[in-house]
């Protein structure tokens, strides 16, 4: 606002104005269009500032989102496996045998080893 004061002065729309003043308002416009510019420019550098955190931000979040996902993609077949023999059912086979439940922790096992092996293969993990 004090730029177009300053500018309607220079105009001479006042006549209080004298013809000595004129060169201290002209001086006067020159700094304020200086400080004027000054501020547009640190006002674009607190924007591109701004901006660069808030990639840097969002690229941190998608590093930690990929390795939640790593995580839940390996362990859903597992959960699956658990869910299954977790049902109580009498028909299973293998719920009887003597090392059964030895050999459904190593299948998740062998699952999960496998799964780790694919994303580290993959650049993934």
């Amino acid at each position: 606002p004090m730029r177009e004061n300053i500018n309607s002065l220079l105009r001479r729309e006042s006549e209080l104005i004298a013809d000595s003043t004129i060169p201290y308002l002209r001086d006067t416009s020159d700094h304020m269009l200086q400080i004027y510019e000054n501020t547009e420019v640190l006002r674009d550098s607190i924007i591109t500032l701004l901006d660069i955190y808030l990639s840097s931000v969002n690229n941190r979040m998608n590093q930690v989102m990929k390795v939640l996902t790593l995580i839940a993609t390996i362990f859903i077949p597992l959960t699956f496996i658990a869910g299954v023999y977790g049902m109580n059912f009498t028909n299973m086979p293998e719920l009887h045998w003597k090392y059964g439940y030895y050999a459904v922790l190593l299948v998740m096992l062998v699952v999960g080893i496998l799964l780790g092996i694919f994303f580290k293969r993959k650049h993934w993990l």
